[in-house]
């Protein structure tokens, strides 16, 4: 079965709407979300009520530190964030509210486990940076395969018993065997901010057969995007960084 892997979508329409069409296109037969589906975008109520009727319909879905922000603390977040996740609450109706708040922090598949920042402290949003923080976080799990969002940029660390975690950015397009002598630890990227140079959409397809990963780049509709934060009221910079993938 291929799925379909999603993460850090930021109510960003465009985005979200062009991977869900290239995914449809791949071939694709099940979603799972990795959570962060509000914050920083315009659109956080439709991709919000996105995501719900793709869980109706047997999707997986976990909660992001922005989810988890919208009735929880926004404290540990910078301004620009801050002032996201407030305009974001008055934009979400009470149901919408709701399912976020009951999102599961991870989700667990036979030797995969699903997390949105990491397995070590899931709940304290700390982000794989690097080789160390994705071998603390393969050693806190029995998983062979954690595929996390988070960082909003593509990599994969493989780890070797008796050696250390070693990472390398995937090829786009290319299928990553995540052989069964390594354990892994994927970060997928951003559908909604990529942050690694590229604006194009990010997300990632698992062929769960064969125990292959690929990286996908969709490009979108940047511009759209960024006149409906900068229309909104919300911070520019919000806009900016989408045209950068910074």
């Amino acid at each position: 079965m291929l799925t379909a892997i999603m993460s850090d979508i930021h109510g960003n329409r465009e985005a979200f709407a062009a991977c869900l069409k290239h995914a449809r296109r791949a071939g694709a037969s099940r979603m799972i979300y990795l959570g962060d589906y509000v914050g920083y975008g315009a659109d956080p109520g439709w991709v919000t009520e996105t995501v719900q009727s793709h869980v109706r319909e047997g999707a997986v879905a976990l909660i992001g530190n922005h989810d988890h922000a919208i009735a929880g603390s926004d404290e540990n977040m910078n301004a620009e964030a801050r002032a996201a996740i407030v305009w974001t609450r008055g934009e979400l109706n009470d149901a919408q509210r709701a399912f976020l708040a009951a999102l599961p922090l991870t989700h667990r598949e036979g030797h995969r486990l699903y997390v949105h920042a990491n397995a070590w402290a899931p709940a304290q949003w700390g982000y794989i940076q690097g080789p160390i923080e994705a071998e603390l976080s393969l050693r806190r799990t029995d998983a062979r395969i954690t595929i996390c969002g988070h960082t909003h940029i593509p990599a994969i660390y493989g780890m070797s018993p008796a050696k250390p975690a070693v990472g390398h950015t995937p090829a786009t397009g290319v299928a990553v065997p995540l052989l069964r002598s390594r354990h892994w630890l994927c970060t997928i990227g951003a559908v909604g901010q990529p942050r690694d140079g590229n604006p194009a959409a990010a997300y990632a397809l698992l062929d769960d057969v064969s125990d292959t990963l690929t990286t996908v780049r969709v490009p979108y509709d940047v511009e759209s995007a960024a006149q409906k934060i900068v229309a909104a009221g919300l911070p520019p910079r919000l806009a900016a960084r989408l045209h950068l993938g910074r």
